[in-house]
C-alpha cells in the first residue's frame, strides 16, 4: 500500500530510549539511519534491546525518550499510518491453527480492507512464493515448523508492504528451509525494491542477507558497517586462547609482537588478529609461558562475523562456533 514517495532514509531513530520502571533500560539512546531498499541486520545477545526497537519502530510499544520515523512517518503520532505500510514477523509464532494456509492469508487481506479480487490473486502468488500451494487447505495445525515460518512470512507480505520487519526469522527451521527462506528475502530486495530489517543470532545468516550489520550490547548501538568491512578489521587471521594466569601480563606481551594486528579481551576468550595464524601458534604459546599463562585452549581460524560480535559485546553468540577454525591444540590436561 504505498501511500506516497519518501526520499529520505527508510527507518530512522534518534536518541531512542525505552525503559521499564526506574531499573530496566531496554533502548538507550538509539541511532539508526536505514536507506530504502537494504537489508540490515541487527545482531546482539539476548536482552539486548533488539525485539523492543523493532516493536517500537513496528508501533507496538511508545518509546521512553526520543523518536523513531518509518517512510517519514512518526511511529508514535502517525501510528496507524505505519502499520498500513510495513510487515512483521516475530519470534513467537502466531497463527489461527483451526484455520487453512489460505484462511491465514485471506483473513489477513480483509483487515486490511484490500478487495476480494486483489486479495485473492495475492494470496495465490504469496502460496505459490513460500511453497504451500499443495498444502494450502490443511489447518494450520498441521503444518512443520518450517511451513509455519513461511506461512507467516507470506502473511507479513500480504499488504505488500514497502519496509518488512523480521524478528528472527529462520529461528529452529532446517538448513534447507532456511536457504529457502534466505532467497525469498534476496528476491524481495532486489526485484520488489523492499526495505528489510532483522534480527538474527545466526552469524551466517547475516553475512548471507545484510547489506549493513549493527551490533547492539545494553540498548546501545556498539558498531555498525558492512559485514565484510567489520570482519576486515580483524586481521587476515584470528587466534583465540582461553588460559589462566597472569592474563594482564600475556596480553600486554602479545601486544608488543610485530606480527600482531589487533588484540580484543572477552570475557574468557582472548582474540588475538595476526597476519598467518597457523605460523603464529607456537610463538604465541611460547609468549604465554613466559607470561605465567597457561594456555588451556587455543584456536586458528579466518577471522568471522562472529569474531566481531565477540569484540565488540565480550560475549559469543549461539551459533558462531560452526564454521570454525583450521587448526586446533587443546593443551588441558
Amino acid at each position: 500500500m504505498n501511500e506516497g514517495l519518501h526520499n529520505g532514509p527508510a527507518i530512522e531513530a534518534s536518541g531512542l530510549v525505552k525503559r521499564y520502571g526506574d531499573e530496566v533500560v531496554a533502548v538507550d539512546g538509539l541511532d539508526l539511519s536505514i536507506p530504502a531498499n537494504r537489508i540490515y541486520g541487527l545482531l546482539g545477545p539476548n536482552g539486548a534491546g533488539k525485539t523492543t526497537t523493532i516493536s517500537i519502530l513496528t508501533t507496538l510499544l511508545e518509546p521512553t525518550a526520543g523518536y523513531a520515523r518509518v517512510l517519514g512517518l512518526d511511529v508514535v503520532k502517525e501510528a496507524g499510518d505505519v502499520r498500513q505500510r510495513v510487515g512483521v514477523t516475530f519470534q513467537e509464532m502466531v497463527l489461527d491453527d483451526e484455520l487453512t494456509g489460505r484462511q491465514v492469508l485471506d483473513y489477513h487481506g480483509r483487515l486490511y480492507r484490500i478487495g476480494r479480487v486483489e486479495r485473492q490473486a495475492r494470496t495465490e502468488e504469496l502460496l505459490a512464493l513460500v511453497e504451500l500451494v499443495q498444502a494450502a487447505e490443511r489447518k494450520a495445525k498441521t503444518y512443520s515448523g518450517g511451513m509455519k515460518r513461511r506461512l507467516e512470512l507470506a502473511r507479513a507480505l500480504m499488504t505488500t508492504p514497502e519496509v518488512l520487519f523480521l524478528d528472527e526469522p529462520t529461528l529452529g527451521l532446517d538448513p534447507q528451509t532456511r536457504a529457502r527462506i534466505w532467497e525469498y528475502l534476496h528476491h524481495l530486495k532486489e526485484e520488489g525494491g523492499m526495505t528489510l530489517l532483522l534480527t538474527t543470532h545466526q552469524m551466517d545468516e547475516a553475512e548471507e542477507l545484510a547489506d549493513t550489520v549493527g551490533i547492539i550490547d545494553r540498548g546501545k548501538l556498539v558498531v555498525e558497517g558492512t559485514p565484510q568491512e567489520l570482519i576486515d578489521e580483524m586481521g587476515a587471521d584470528t587466534i583465540h586462547v582461553i588460559g589462566d594466569g597472569e592474563r594482564d601480563a600475556f596480553v600486554e606481551t602479545v601486544k608488543r609482537l610485530p606480527f600482531v594486528q589487533t588484540v580484543e579481551v572477552g570475557r574468557t576468550v582472548i582474540q588475538i588478529g595476526v597476519d598467518s595464524g597457523s605460523k603464529r601458534l607456537a610463538e604465541i604459546i611460547s609468549e604465554a609461558t613466559g607470561s605465567a599463562f597457561v594456555v588451556e585452549d587455543i584456536t586458528v581460524s579466518k577471522p568471522s562475523l562472529g569474531d566481531v560480535f565477540l569484540k565488540y559485546t565480550g560475549r559469543r553468540l549461539r551459533h558462531t562456533d560452526g564454521n570454525r577454525t583450521r587448526h586446533r591444540m587443546s593443551l588441558m590436561g
